[in-house]
């Protein structure tokens, strides 16, 4: 299989392989950012960073289930400086890192992207809009005119690649709103799904939520929702301009998966779930399973069969 290549552009980056880690999962400290970069993962992307750093919601506030995961983390990281000396550290290196921004307001986010664009990182930069952990704050991308808001604050302020993280959505009126507004914008690409939002599983041993946050509500990823981020990725495909790139993300547990991904229309895939349950072995065991099934169909390359999937 030595002819097929996983290789995969986002933005002007150049991405090894099309994996990379799913925001939230092995990028907080920089012991697992270093962890990341020793993988066989083609990119890595980093915490969604606030101005500073913040602890997170009370723990317990994860928990691996049979078919996925749920968790409220409430965006514990170690602020904005941290990750921007990593990224600017390690930008020359092979391997690309997408600097993920989530502050909690408008302006937040204004002083954030001021502060990124005064920098010299030039690799792509990851709008959050999309968290369900934060208690007391709706998630931005169910509000679309404060979608808007967030863009014309964001691009007025910095130039530099822009792409946005988008919670699952589920009726064809929500995609057709969102792609409007987002076809609006320079943005290099969106990164669909988050996990699905206040999500409840159950302890049965103990007559008990998994989690202590928001009474146990949390967000669900996993197996579980394979076909809303399937959904959400063809769906965006459809709908957004040409150049606007697409990050899959969710359910992602073998190659077919990533196979799928690939097919509705995603140019990379991130792992969540399922890197924290398997570790970084996940990166070398799927890139095997995909290579096997592309070898099979008759696939070199990821452009054979990307966003080619047949309808009825």
């Amino acid at each position: 299989m030595t002819n097929i290549s996983l290789e995969s552009r986002l933005g002007n980056q150049v991405f090894p392989n099309l994996m990379t880690n799913a925001s939230g999962v092995m990028c907080i400290s920089g012991e697992e950012l270093d962890k990341m970069l020793e993988s066989n993962a083609g990119g890595i992307i980093t915490k969604s960073a606030t101005t500073n750093y913040r602890p997170g919601n009370p723990t317990p506030r994860q928990q691996l289930l049979e078919l996925g995961s749920i968790n409220s983390m409430g965006i514990p990281n170690e602020g904005l400086d941290f990750y921007l000396k990593f990224v600017l550290d390690h930008q020359n290196n092979e391997k690309p890192i997408i600097l993920s921004v989530s502050g909690l307001s408008v302006e937040e986010n204004k002083e954030l992207f001021t502060q990124i664009q005064s920098s010299n990182f030039n690799g792509l930069i990851e709008l959050n809009l999309s968290c369900p952990n934060v208690v007391g704050k709706p998630q931005v991308g169910y509000d679309f005119p404060t979608i808007k808001e967030e863009l014309d604050t964001v691009f007025s302020v910095c130039d530099k690649q822009i792409g946005v993280k988008l919670p699952p959505y589920f009726d064809f009126f929500q995609f057709d709103q969102v792609a409007e507004i987002l076809n609006q914008f320079p943005i290099a690409y969106v990164n669909t799904i988050n996990s699905i939002g206040n999500g409840m599983a159950v302890d049965l041993k103990n007559e008990s939520a998994y989690i202590k946050p928001k009474g146990g509500f949390g967000g669900i990823g996993g197996e579980f929702i394979k076909p809303i981020a399937l959904s959400n990725v063809r769906a965006f495909r459809k709908r957004l301009n040409p150049e606007i790139q697409i990050i899959g993300t969710g359910g992602i547990k073998n190659g077919s998966d990533v196979f799928e991904h690939v097919l509705c229309g995603a140019d990379i895939v991130q792992i969540g779930t399922e890197l924290w349950r398997e570790g970084t072995g996940v990166f070398d065991r799927l890139a095997d399973e995909l290579k096997i099934i592309m070898e099979e169909k008759g696939y070199t390359k990821l452009s054979d069969f990307r966003g080619k999937l047949k309808e009825l």
